[in-house]
């Protein structure tokens, strides 16, 4: 389960993260990685963010090879054989629905606030249901991680990740209102942040 878990989030970084960003770049030459790191707002959401991603690969890579995981803080209430299945399954249910939303967020696909361009707007498909479906996959994804591993260092990636992306999203929201006025207006008007 330990070698699992990492190479599942090996896999997970690179098809959500790595080929949706290399994709936009050869495909358009716009580098999707936006995120500041400076003092600003977005930048220490950013900052927090690649600490999160960090605490979290170090974690998983060091109980895959071979650290006790006793030493992570168990939560030996969660540690059921059907909360591991269930997941087991939301992990896989949440990377497909992240890189759907993805898929269809197309040329638009940024990571942190584009403030150099502003890429269309997409309101169909994920995008008609969620607001903010990459968002909800990953914080569903984090929740999966939490039921398969339980212990104190998935709780915290678990409530950080929550925090950082509740103030990530408000950031966009801000940054998309003030960039589309009325027609952002109107999609936030017609579709819940979250679902």
């Amino acid at each position: 389960m330990r070698i699992a878990l990492f190479l599942f989030y090996v896999l997970f970084f690179a098809v959500a993260f790595v080929w949706p960003t290399w994709r936009l770049w050869r495909r358009d030459g716009v580098n999707a990685l936006v995120l500041p790191r400076d003092d600003s707002p977005h930048g220490f959401v950013g900052n927090w963010f690649r600490l999160l991603l960090l605490m979290l690969f170090a974690g998983l890579a060091a109980v895959a090879f071979g650290l006790p995981t006793e030493l992570l803080g168990p939560l030996t209430w969660l540690q059921v054989e059907v909360m591991s299945g269930l997941g087991w399954a939301v992990l896989l249910l949440s990377l497909g629905w992240i890189v759907l939303a993805q898929r269809q967020m197309g040329r638009s696909w940024r990571i942190g606030i584009d403030t150099l361009a502003q890429p269309p707007l997409v309101t169909t498909g994920l995008f008609g249901i969620s607001r903010n479906p990459i968002f909800l996959g990953m914080r569903v994804n984090l929740l999966g991680l939490l039921l398969v591993f339980p212990n104190a260092m998935t709780l915290s990636a678990c409530l950080l990740g929550e925090v950082l992306m509740q103030v990530q999203v408000r950031l966009e929201e801000q940054h998309l209102e003030r960039e589309l006025g009325e027609a952002y207006q109107a999609y936030r008007s017609k579709t819940r942040r979250w679902i």
